[in-house]
């Protein structure tokens, strides 16, 4: 079954959960001749609710006895009041709209004193996770028994479609082209083990062989591209402070890493810096944070709420079509979306189709990712939906971080302070950081390391079990337990939680929730970092590591070092806030950093401020 076909998929599920009780109960009932009446719906439904639950003990009765055969124990079920555990949905439902990012997971955990839950909504099994042990074993060390699987696809293949974050590594017959034997030359044998122009649909190690030269250390550290932007960003927060306005750095970032990474992906700037900003107290709050009414709102809209409905689908299971029956969500969001990348598709396979007909190649250095794309396959949809799930990367990522590390330079002073005077002294007051320069900035590392702590931009990811059960290993200290592994079902769904496993007391301390970024300097904090490296993974681990993280850490520094060199203060602008994106009072009750967050964190495939960030800046004076 295709992963477009959900409709298709939900008919199968509903025809075993609802018409087989049906049928069973239709024949018992002509058998013995009853007539059900006017009672007829409710005991049909009755009927129907005794076969899933029997069918549900069932199945766990069946997992005891083979996790117990196996020298293992069952992962702990959360146990609701009603059957199917239909009030512990309810109960996340409603939290996900009130609550602190995360905050309904770790109340579970804390209610059963466990790292690693399995929430049996509607009788299906689905596991959370904040154990390390846990996720580095389905990233790293158990990272063949795991896949994204097919309802990760379902639910983004509309809008990822066949990009590198909604595939896996199937294996397909291979075929060497030009572009894999030049790739052979420049990078190695091992970069073309999976490249072909003949490939219709790459798999994700494909995709990964493919980006990866484009991310090679000596691309990288050319900050020419870096430059051009950042500048025209400081500009823009340079007119903006003259007239003593806020601006929504969430939004004004997000432009930024959007328009240098269209440059470097596919060597056309979107120029989305040139497009009306939000006005303070004026400008309505969007999906993910300002929204501005104009062609670059309507695009930043439809990618923003794409985001959002897949992250409805996940909370809501494999039901979400019912919601989705007779239009999909996603539909309208990526016929914007396509508006903006098929023109450019469709130059690149025009430009390939000249450059062949003239007998004209080029080598890969000289090319941009687009054009590479381009010449591994003639498929426009491949490459569209390739440049997209980088542009997600990209943009999201690198303009979330950018947005926490400046809330973090308001909230804390002395930081901005003693990060500035670091800027100052290794690259003075205007010249422009080199690669050196970020290997010499000890506390430059160290301030986006706990920003990317605190606030992973990927605060939650999924994967799921292959066809065979595995064994987890036995869990971490972070609650006394059985030290036995446990037993994970078969083609079963597991979420585990960066954020959360970040901000583990167990691993990282009784001020876990602190930002302290000396904690990255402190020879102390770092042995045990080094010792145990997966408790922290804001690019992931294991195979799937992120490819551009180098990319990310460069351009960050970059931009930060030239923000530095021209601001020395950042206040918070919280009366700019739209209605809704203020944290709400009932966080104070709660532990950890809710009770003092300043701002509404909010997760959507990433992490986002809710309603955006308003800040005023302060330029430096001599």
């Amino acid at each position: 079954m295709k992963p477009r076909s959900y409709r298709i998929r939900l008919l199968s599920d509903l025809l075993q959960v609802i018409g087989v009780p049906v049928c069973l109960l239709s024949v018992f009932v002509s058998i013995f001749r009853y007539r059900l009446g006017p009672l007829s719906i409710p005991i049909h439904l009755a009927f129907i609710l005794l076969l899933a639950t029997l069918k549900g003990l069932y199945s766990e009765t069946r997992q005891d006895s083979e996790a117990l055969s196996l020298g293992a124990r069952p992962i702990p079920r959360v146990v609701g009041k009603w059957p199917g555990n239909v009030d512990i949905l309810l109960r996340m439902m409603g939290a996900f709209k009130t609550s602190y990012v995360l905050d309904v997971y770790l109340q579970l955990f804390e209610e059963y004193q466990s790292t690693t839950l399995n929430l049996r909504i509607l009788w299906r099994d689905n596991i959370i996770s904040m154990d390390q042990e846990h996720m580095k074993f389905v990233l790293a060390t158990g990272f063949q028994k795991f896949w994204r699987g097919f309802s990760q696809k379902e639910r983004m293949e509309l809008f990822l479609g066949e990009g590198i974050f909604n595939r896996d590594d199937e294996v397909r017959r291979l075929t060497h082209s030009s572009a894999a034997l030049e790739l052979m030359h420049l990078y190695g044998r091992w970069s073309v083990e999976i490249i072909t122009t003949s490939i219709s649909a790459p798999n994700a190690t494909q995709h990964r062989t493919i980006a990866r030269p484009f991310f090679a250390r000596e691309r990288i550290s050319d900050f020419e591209v870096f430059e051009r932007y950042s500048a025209r960003t400081l500009s823009i927060l340079s007119c903006l402070e003259a007239k003593d306005t806020a601006c929504d750095v969430q939004d004004l970032y997000s432009r930024f890493t959007l328009d240098a990474a269209s440059e470097f992906l596919f060597g056309k700037n979107l120029d989305t810096l040139s497009a009306s900003l939000p006005i303070p107290g004026k400008t309505a709050m969007g999906p993910k944070g300002s929204a501005t009414d104009d062609a670059w709102g309507s695009f930043t809209k439809a990618f923003e709420m794409a985001q959002l409905n897949i992250t409805a689908r996940s909370r809501l299971g494999s039901i979400w079509p019912l919601f989705e029956l007779f239009k999909d969500k996603n539909e309208d969001h990526v016929k914007v979306i396509r508006e903006w990348l098929d023109p450019l598709v469709k130059r690149a396979l025009e430009s390939k189709r000249r450059m062949e007909g003239a007998g004209i190649s080029s080598p890969i250095a000289d090319k941009t990712f687009l054009e590479h794309l381009a010449d591994t396959t003639d498929n426009p949809t491949v490459i569209r939906d390739q440049l997209l799930n980088m542009l997600l990367a990209s943009r999201d990522t690198t303009a979330c971080t950018l947005t926490y590390v400046t809330y973090f330079l308001a909230i804390h002073p002395d930081v901005a302070q003693k990060l500035r005077a670091e800027v100052l002294e290794h690259c003075g007051p205007a010249s422009a950081p080199t690669f050196d320069h970020f290997r010499n900035m000890k506390y430059m590392r160290a301030v986006i390391n706990e920003t990317l702590r605190l606030f992973p931009p990927v605060p939650l990811n999924l994967r799921e079990s292959r066809s065979a059960p595995c064994l987890l290993p036995p869990p971490d200290r972070t609650y006394p337990s059985d030290r036995q592994p446990l037993y994970m079902p078969a083609k079963t769904t597991i979420m585990y939680l960066p954020m959360l496993i970040q901000r583990n007391p167990a691993l990282w301390g009784e001020d876990a929730d602190e930002f302290r970024p000396e904690r990255w300097i402190d020879q102390e904090s770092i042995a045990k970092y080094v010792a145990n490296p997966t408790m922290f993974t804001p690019f992931s681990a294991g195979p799937r590591i992120c490819i551009g993280q180098n990319y990310a850490y460069n351009q960050m520094s970059y931009f930060l070092v030239r923000l530095l060199q021209q601001f020395d203060r950042f206040t918070l602008a919280t009366e700019f806030q739209p209605e809704g994106s203020i944290p709400p009072p009932h966080w104070k009750d709660r532990k950890g950093r809710q009770s003092f967050e300043k701002i509404w964190p909010s997760a959507a495939l990433t992490l986002y401020v809710k309603g955006g960030l308003w800040v005023r800046l302060h330029r430096a004076r001599p």
